[in-house]
């Protein structure tokens, strides 16, 4: 046997709960018509309908009020909170407009990937949409693929991975690649291949990965590593390999800001690797907001600009 769904919402004319609605508040036929620009004999028409269709008279005239039965009072809260929550619902979104907006956006990022991104991101936006508002988020795996799917969050700040796998379900912006360094404290004054593989390493792992494009580079050139600490943070290493032996092969970018704050030295990194690249992902198929739409657009154009800095000699992102 087919099972209907809604048998209830099946039988009825959905148009008729704001002439209930209306009448309820009201309590007058003449009012709830001027309300909904209709004339009463149609409003009463369309109350004989409802009458029929729930088996009930739902309200009684009383000299020259409507006086609602025990059955219409029970109604009538569910009826009108229905009726607010689908007209804010199917209201079309105004027109997205930067300078006003004060929309909030959730992005799924690491704190490097933030680092990366937001100081550039922000420096345009404080002039461009200086209302508009973002809720950051750590998210436990890349790309976010469910979370974007599902709009809850409306980008994602990734980096390539061992796997590096291509999702077609989403679109990318390339921010922007950087060679990877090494950092050490200060006192270190050299960095052969062979210092790296005898020294202790610091590994930050935002989604526990297992192994990173680093050791799998190593692995295929025949080496392993000793990480001594794998951390999902990055907020706390530079400032524990500053006062200790380990090591930490990160992007020159970051490296760079990171000796500003610590005592650091920093080193090439003794064998050849891929570039580190940072991506912004976006799903094609979640509904964006226009917000989104143009904060992609933004970035996209900031994404431009940061790949020219870099190959004209300038700096990265800052």
């Amino acid at each position: 046997m087919m099972n209907i769904m809604h048998p209830a919402l099946r039988r009825l004319d959905l148009n008729l709960l704001p002439v209930f609605d209306a009448i309820y508040r009201h309590r007058s036929v003449r009012l709830a018509a001027d309300e909904l620009a209709m004339s009463t004999s149609a409003l009463s028409h369309a109350l004989s309908r409802l009458r029929a269709t729930l088996n009930d008279p739902l309200f009684f005239r009383e000299g020259h009020r409507m006086s609602p039965s025990v059955y219409a009072t029970q109604l009538a809260p569910s009826i009108a909170s229905a009726l607010s929550f689908l007209n804010h619902e199917l209201t079309p979104q105004p027109e997205f407009d930067a300078p006003s907006s004060t929309e909030s956006l959730h992005i799924a990022i690491t704190d490097f990937t933030a680092l990366c991104v937001f100081p550039t991101l922000m420096h345009s936006l404080q002039h461009a949409a200086p209302g508009l508002r973002f809720e950051l988020r750590y998210l436990p795996h890349s790309p976010a693929l469910t979370e974007l799917l599902a709009g809850e969050v409306d980008l994602a700040l990734g980096f390539s991975t061992s796997e590096d796998i291509r999702h077609p379900e989403l679109e990318e912006i390339g921010w922007f690649e950087d060679e990877y360094v090494v950092i050490s404290n200060a006192s270190r004054t050299r960095l052969t291949l062979e210092d790296y593989l005898a020294a202790r390493h610091l590994v930050v792992t935002p989604w526990n990965e297992k192994q990173g494009v680093l050791d799998l580079r190593l692995e295929q050139l025949g080496y392993t590593r000793h990480i001594a600490i794998k951390t999902p943070s990055m907020l706390s290493a530079p400032f524990i390999v500053a006062q200790s032996d380990l090591l930490m092969a990160i992007p020159r970018f970051a490296a760079e800001k990171l000796v500003a704050a610590a005592d650091l030295r920093i080193f090439a990194l003794p064998f050849s690797i891929r570039a580190f690249e940072v991506k912004i992902y976006s799903h094609k198929r979640s509904g964006q907001r226009e917000a989104t739409r143009w904060l992609k657009e933004e970035l996209h154009k900031l994404a431009q600009a940061v790949r020219r800095s870099a190959d004209g000699g300038g700096s990265h992102p800052s």
